[in-house]
């Protein structure tokens, strides 16, 4: 296997890391650069996942890469297109040709004196250490590996199959079969009218408690309107600037003014599955968008209820049965299979061991700054999106940041750069601002936030477009220096100066 020697080296092929590589040969044609992928394929989440609907859970337009607009007027794009997308994204800009698979990084070692980082990836012919000058990891946010799996009591006991839909099973066919679904989020509302358009004699969605579901139409009218006056180019950036207007302003809304957002989700619920069903089933005990609020397109979930080939519990489990499962209210919910739509399990930077001039940190230990950069740690950037938008968005601004720190190196004669920290930096709330399972079961893992700028991260694309602004790279905190100089903020776990 060969070693490489490159200027960039970008962790992941998936949508991130496809679009850091293109952002790269754009912004920064004249630097070498490699993408290793652990996989034998392309396309990151949209490769893993193969579960009945799966589909984006934001708006393709705002979803796409802004320098190749999705084409077409669908609102959700399925998991099979946007696979494609990214891959023929991927050989429009020359970047299939620097991926490199099959190569899952365990670690990776800064060096001060050589200034490059060395990094270890495990390949089928062992061990094999690559070079870079700068690292970028674009590895998402959960681990490919594992999903969240809850021991359910007396689960062994249950005669049909058990299945987690990160890993669904190319063979299954939910044709004639009761299904239980367990759990009410994303993948939960996608699941069950999808197994139901496929043959199940019957789904129930069982939850343990109420999620906000909001049905969306799956064409854009506005957007086929502006695209019948305007020329298509045109049309694109303005249906693409109205969705992020919506939706930043949604959210905004639902945060500012929760109970009007609620009453309004409920009464558009009501219209589409009733108000019993509304009140039992869709209406949380916390605030719109304190959790990820999902999306149906053209109400699916509720039509597949509305059938009668599907049904909402909410209840807790009691125990697994042989022929289904027992809920804590006594009612057993009879089942030929059973998905557990139980979540993920978050994974920051990849599960990679790091270390910098010999000393192990972790990302948890860090200050996260601009969203982008470990406090204290030279020539290092990660790629996180937006958890109350289209990851994308901030995928695309992380990726322009740190072309514009590349060139800031360039043209300043540096080695490094690094975020210089403040010995009474005040640690805030952790970055991801959801109250969501997956979010709350990992908060030990995330890396700490300031609560001033540059080390807090507000979630809002327009915020963010200021503070990520290429002119705004030599902000005074992000240290450049010449290559004789250590970096002076390399310093112990909590990331503050030494």
């Amino acid at each position: 296997m060969r070693r490489l020697d490159v200027e960039v080296l970008i962790i992941g092929a998936g949508l991130s890391g496809v679009g850091a590589a293109c952002r790269l040969s754009q912004l920064s044609p004249e630097r070498s650069y490699a993408v290793l992928e652990s996989r034998a394929a392309s396309g990151g989440t949209w490769d893993l996942f193969r579960y009945p609907g799966i589909r984006s859970d934001s708006d393709v337009s705002t979803f796409a890469y802004p320098f190749r607009p999705w084409a077409g007027s669908d609102v959700l794009a399925s998991g099979e297109n946007i696979r494609r997308y990214i891959r023929e994204t991927a050989d429009e800009f020359g970047v299939t040709d620097h991926i490199h698979h099959d190569q899952r990084v365990i670690s990776a070692a800064w060096s001060s004196g050589s200034a490059r980082w060395s990094v270890k990836a495990e390949t089928v012919d062992g061990l094999v250490e690559h070079s870079a000058s700068f690292l970028y990891i674009c590895t998402g946010y959960f681990s490919y590996d594992t999903g969240h799996v809850v021991d359910f009591p007396g689960r062994a006991a249950f005669d049909g199959p058990i299945i987690h839909p990160q890993f669904w099973p190319e063979a299954f066919s939910p044709q004639g079969k009761r299904i239980v679904v367990i759990g009410s989020g994303a993948t939960a509302v996608t699941l069950v009218p999808a197994l139901a358009d496929r043959g199940a004699e019957h789904v129930t969605m069982l939850q343990r408690s109420p999620t906000y579901v909001l049905s969306r139409a799956g064409r854009d009218a506005v957007g086929d309107a502006v695209r019948r006056v305007l020329p298509d180019r045109a049309a694109r950036r303005v249906v693409r600037a109205k969705n992020l207007v919506a939706n930043v302003g949604f959210y905004e809304l639902a945060q500012r003014f929760p109970g009007a957002v609620r009453t309004g989700l409920a009464r558009l619920n009501t219209r589409l599955v009733g108000s019993d069903a509304v009140r039992e089933h869709f209406t949380p005990s916390y605030g719109p968008w304190d959790q990820r609020l999902c999306v149906v397109p053209d109400g699916d979930l509720f039509r597949a209820i509305r059938s009668g080939r599907a049904s909402v519990v909410t209840d807790t489990i009691d125990t697994f049965t042989r022929t289904g499962i027992r809920l804590s209210g006594g009612t057993e919910v009879e089942a030929d299979a059973v998905v557990t739509a139980t979540g993920l399990r978050i994974e920051v930077a990849g599960g990679i061991s790091f270390t910098v001039d010999g000393q192990t940190f972790a990302p948890h230990e860090r200050f996260l700054y601009k969203g982008a950069m470990f406090g204290g740690v030279p020539n290092l950037a990660v790629c996180l999106g937006y958890t109350n938008n289209s990851w994308t968005l901030r995928a695309d601004l992380t990726s322009r940041f740190v072309c514009a720190v590349l060139e800031q190196l360039r043209t300043s004669g540096s080695a490094t750069a690094t975020p210089r920290l403040e010995s009474d930096l005040e640690e805030g709330a952790p970055p991801f601002g959801l109250s969501s399972g997956y979010v709350e079961r990992s908060r030990h893992l995330f890396p700490k936030q300031g609560v001033t700028k540059p080390w807090t991260v507000r979630q809002n694309y327009f915020h963010d477009l200021r503070l990520m602004s290429p002119k705004r790279v030599d902000d005074g905190t992000l240290e450049f220096a010449p290559l004789a100089v250590r970096p002076s903020v390399l310093a112990g776990a909590d990331g503050g100066a030494s």
